[in-house]
């Protein structure tokens, strides 16, 4: 009886399906990974991976106390800024000319009191 030589790459692709359960390994590849520390290797690995995975699935992790409060009062601080920035870059034209309206009254103002000023020295 004559089996096909298989390698580690040919085995990798099934090895995989295997250590989930989906799928018998070909009795090819069986008797590679009898052989090859390498492809064991690999499949224990894989094992690994899985029984992590099903550990980390049913593990329930309980938050800190007062963390979800913190991210709320985060989130709600954040949100305040981003609405005051909103507001402000929408009025930011209106700011600047009202800033620029507030100072040409207070030069003429300036101006005005100066004027009044100068006049009553000269009828002085």
């Amino acid at each position: 009886m004559q089996y096909e030589v298989l390698n580690c790459e040919d085995v990798a692709d099934v090895l995989a399906d295997c250590a989930r359960g989906e799928s018998a390994l070909p009795v090819e590849a069986r008797r590679h990974v009898e052989q090859c520390l390498r492809c064991q290797a690999e499949v224990v690995q894989y094992r690994k991976l899985l029984r992590a995975l099903h550990k980390m699935r049913t593990e329930l992790l309980e938050p800190a106390p007062g963390l979800l409060a913190e991210v709320l009062v985060g989130l709600e601080v954040a949100g305040e800024r981003q609405a005051l920035r909103s507001a402000l870059a929408g009025k930011k034209v209106a700011y600047i000319g009202g800033i620029a309206a507030a100072a040409t009254a207070a030069a003429a103002g300036g101006a005005i009191v100066l004027v009044r000023t100068r006049a009553r020295r000269l009828a002085s």
